[in-house]
Parts: structure tokens; C-alpha cells; sequence
């Protein structure tokens, strides 16, 4: 309990942010809601909870200090799963164009505040994980592997959106999902969006992490650098 406190009084500021975004999502949506007396965006609760998962994750991480190198290795499978939930949101955008044209740009504003707040939650977890990994593997070239992150997360996005793929069946269907996998990966030409999806929207992640790290953050930490 001492060690949740104390993550908490060390985090505060962060977790303040991540409160506030995530009240003005759901007060958005509830507006919206009210007014044109439709549940059509409810499902966004359930994406933002998917994308809250992995951050969950490194903030559990960071509560156990000790914590050794197979089982962080272990939970960061799990995250690494989960995580593309976050920037996922982000395509829930093309729900727009089915909306009602009453109000929308109150549906434009709901999708957005919930795709910054997945992007918000997403951004601050690799920052978090990162720490922890070059803290237990200090030769692990951490720019490469967030960038290879960022872009896995890509893939996991189009697999999602376009396969309807979610993360948990890695575990409940993995043997259909490893197959489309590995005939996008073997058969580039005939999987040419699966490619351009995964290059535009992974180097999109990769700029969005770039500003985040050098221009929101007030003290950015170089993980490199610990």
C-alpha cells in the first residue's frame, strides 16, 4: 500500500493529466449523448479502457523496483499486445463519415478528445517501459527498439481496424491470426495497404513520440543517457 502511495505522490502531476483528459472525453461523449440522443460512439469507453491496459501495466512495473529481468521481460510481451489499443482510437475517425450531419463537429470533437487521450496514455507507457528496460538491460539499443515498437504498433493498428483483429486472440485464435501475419509478411505485393498502412501510420506514431518527448514533456528524460 506504502508503495502505491509513493508511485502516486511521484507520478502525480502525470496521472492529473491523464484524469483530466480522460474527464473531459467522457463529459464530451455524455454531452453528445444528451443532445443527439444517440449510444452510436459508447464503444469509445471500451477502446479508451482497452488503451489504459499497458499504461496500467508500466505503472504496476514501476511500483516493484526489484522486479528481475525474465518477468519484466514476460509483462512486456503482454504490453507489447496490448499497446496498439492506444493509438487505435486515432482510426475510429472513419466513424465519422457514417454520423449524423447534425452536430458534427461535436462527433469530430468526441472522437479526437478520446484518440488524444489513447495517444497521451500511449506515449507516456514507452516512455515508462523505456526506463525500466534500459534500467534491467542497459546494453539494449533503446532507439531502435522503440522505433521498431512504434512501427510493430502500426501493424497492430491495420490488423485491427482492417483484419478486426483485437489483442486478445494472440491467445483464443492464434493460429488464423499468425497465418494472415505471416501471408502479409511473405506476400508483400499482394498485401500492398497492409505495407503502406503500417509504413504511414507507423512513422506517424514515430513524429508524434519525437514531439512528445522533446516538446511536451518540460524535462524530457533520455533514456540513452541513464
Amino acid at each position: 500500500m506504502e508503495t502505491i502511495k509513493t508511485l502516486i505522490q511521484s507520478k502525480f502531476k502525470t496521472l492529473s493529466l491523464v484524469t483530466v483528459a480522460l474527464t473531459f472525453s467522457i463529459i464530451v461523449l455524455m454531452v453528445r449523448i444528451k443532445l443527439n440522443k444517440s449510444f452510436f460512439y459508447l464503444f469509445l469507453v471500451w477502446n479508451i479502457f482497452l488503451a489504459i491496459i499497458p499504461y496500467t501495466i508500466t505503472i504496476y512495473l514501476s511500483s516493484k523496483p526489484k522486479i528481475g529481468k525474465l518477468k519484466l521481460g514476460f509483462w512486456f510481451l503482454i504490453w507489447l499486445a496490448f499497446l496498439p489499443n492506444a493509438p487505435y482510437i486515432i482510426t475510429d475517425l472513419i466513424h465519422i463519415r457514417i454520423g449524423n450531419d447534425n452536430l458534427l463537429w461535436l462527433d469530430v470533437l468526441v472522437v479526437l478528445s478520446f484518440a488524444l487521450s489513447g495517444l497521451l496514455l500511449f506515449y507516456l507507457s514507452i516512455i515508462d517501459m523505456q526506463k525500466m528496460m534500459v534500467s534491467k538491460f542497459r546494453k539494449i539499443p533503446i532507439t531502435t527498439l522503440t522505433v521498431t515498437i512504434l512501427f510493430l504498433c502500426g501493424f497492430g493498428v491495420y490488423l485491427g481496424r482492417f483484419l478486426r483483429y483485437n489483442s486478445w486472440e494472440i491467445i483464443s485464435n492464434p493460429k488464423v491470426l499468425i497465418s494472415d501475419v505471416f501471408n502479409i509478411l511473405i506476400s508483400p505485393f499482394q498485401n500492398v495497404n497492409a505495407w503502406l498502412f503500417t509504413l504511414g501510420f507507423g512513422t506517424f506514431l514515430v513524429v508524434g513520440y519525437w514531439m512528445f518527448k522533446n516538446f511536451t514533456l518540460p524535462h524530457p528524460h533520455n533514456p540513452e543517457d541513464s
